[in-house]
């Protein structure tokens, strides 16, 4: 017959067990949001994917900071705080470079393009410059940009690598 203290003592180690193995649940659904990540164009390598490489036009400057920061295509998600999957820091190049979004399965997405010109790291209106996936227009009332929503932004990303150019915009 088993004792009292044993049996509490094996229904204390799967109690613990059950809420360490929840929180392990709880831990990817949470990380999967606001990942920074680095530009390595071997992501957009040929046979490489799924992946988006990424073409950005028209940056004014090469001073200050980059950020790319890829979403869901959805409505929950597009242009919300903290919820964009990834953002990848990159030092802007005047003219046109290219960067490399991996992505962690095929489905769909959009893209949103923001030069910190002056690299304060915060959202500066009347000098930043934006772009997103799909290239809308990017309107502004009494000042303050009204972005377009994710129906004109999102794109399908398929298995291997996606090429879609986003040319930056700039209100000044």
């Amino acid at each position: 017959m088993i004792s009292f203290k044993r049996f509490a003592r094996g229904k204390t180690v799967l109690a613990a067990a059950a809420v360490i193995g929840a929180m392990s649940v709880s831990v990817p659904a949470a990380a999967q949001y606001a990942r920074v990540i680095s530009n390595d164009m071997r992501e957009c390598a040929s046979g490489e994917g799924p992946a988006v490489r990424v073409t950005i036009t028209g940056l004014r400057s090469s001073r200050g900071n980059l950020f790319v920061r890829t979403y869901n295509a959805t409505d929950r998600d597009w242009l919300r705080s903290q919820r964009y999957l990834t953002r990848l820091d990159a030092r802007p190049r005047q003219g046109s470079m290219t960067v490399c979004v991996p992505l962690d399965s095929t489905g769909r997405y959009a893209i949103a393009v923001q030069h910190d010109e002056n690299g304060n790291r915060e959202v500066d209106y009347s000098t930043d410059g934006v772009g997103m996936s799909n290239n809308p227009r990017v309107g502004s009332f009494l000042g303050v940009p009204t972005p377009p929503g994710v129906d004109r932004t999102g794109f399908n990303a398929a298995s291997g690598v996606t090429r879609i150019t986003i040319n930056m915009q700039y209100r000044n």
